[in-house]
């Protein structure tokens, strides 16, 4: 794939794709062009003979801060969704969903802030390495709606995942790989190199057995209801968005004069946290 905007790619070792979200200036956030470069380029990897692995990492300070809410995601999505309520969270987890399905293993590499979609997109990979100090969250469900993609009760339990949805805080590195929603937490000064250590240890089996291990983990997940339980997740959130607090909040976000920065730290200030605290 050529002209690729908001994505960069490299081969780190032999065996393994890297890509590398490169809108630092935004904390990555995930708008339509970033979707579609990196959806084809996992795509494309997944039909190279050459790539057994692919890795997905963020540049500057973040993983990824979540959808990119200044933009019109409504306009340029690249794939088709079936349109009507509910259509975006049904996009996004079509999205998601895509990576789930492919053939190949897909490492996310998380440092900094993983937020909201981003954390959406770490979720959606196979492997998830974690920088200790990393925060990882999804603040929307205090003023907004649940996730798009309600990954929380099958990746950390019921307990945590309803702390969670109550309170939209954020956990560390460490505390996401203790709960079970990363493998392992590293510091994040080793990160890089643990790992690739771990990409060039999966990038050893036979492309086709990797698959169909790769599948018998998540057909076992499917047969207990992950995939429809996401599925009616993004019901439940074109529910919520017609909350009365939902639709205030979301509105003022189409006003001119009112920055995305400053509905994020009224929706954060009496928490103390994100913008408002760096916890």
């Amino acid at each position: 794939m050529t002209d690729l905007v908001h994505l960069l790619v490299d081969q780190p070792l032999p065996g393994v794709s890297r890509l590398t979200l490169n809108r630092p200036e935004k904390r990555n956030a995930l708008n339509n062009q970033l979707r579609g470069e990196l959806l084809a380029m996992l795509e494309q990897n997944d039909r190279d003979e050459a790539v057994r692995v692919t890795i997905l990492r963020g540049a500057g300070p973040a993983f990824c801060a979540g959808y990119d809410l200044s933009a019109d995601n409504r306009q340029g999505q690249p794939y088709h969704t079936a349109g009507g309520l509910g259509q975006w969270p049904r996009h996004v987890v079509d999205g998601w969903f895509r990576i789930w399905d492919l053939a190949k293993p897909v490492i996310a590499q998380v440092h900094g802030w993983c937020l909201a979609g981003g954390s959406e997109l770490a979720t959606a990979c196979d492997l998830v390495y974690v920088a200790d100090d990393a925060r990882i969250g999804y603040p929307p469900v205090r003023l907004r709606s649940p996730p798009d993609m309600q990954f929380h009760p099958w990746t950390m339990g019921m307990r945590q995942a309803m702390e969670s949805m109550l309170t939209g805080d954020a956990l560390s590195g460490q505390e996401a790989a203790a709960r079970g929603w990363a493998n392992r937490a590293h510091p994040a000064d080793a990160l890089d190199a643990e790992v690739l250590a771990v990409a060039g240890r999966v990038a050893q089996l036979p492309i086709e057995l990797a698959a169909i291990n790769k599948r018998s983990v998540h057909r076992a997940m499917e047969i207990m209801g992950l995939r429809a339980a996401i599925r009616a997740g993004t019901e439940l959130q074109a529910l919520a968005f017609q909350t009365p607090a939902s639709q205030a909040y979301m509105g003022r976000f189409r006003r001119d004069g009112e920055s995305v920065s400053a509905l994020l730290s009224e929706r954060d200030a009496a928490f103390g946290d994100y913008r408002e605290g760096g916890g």
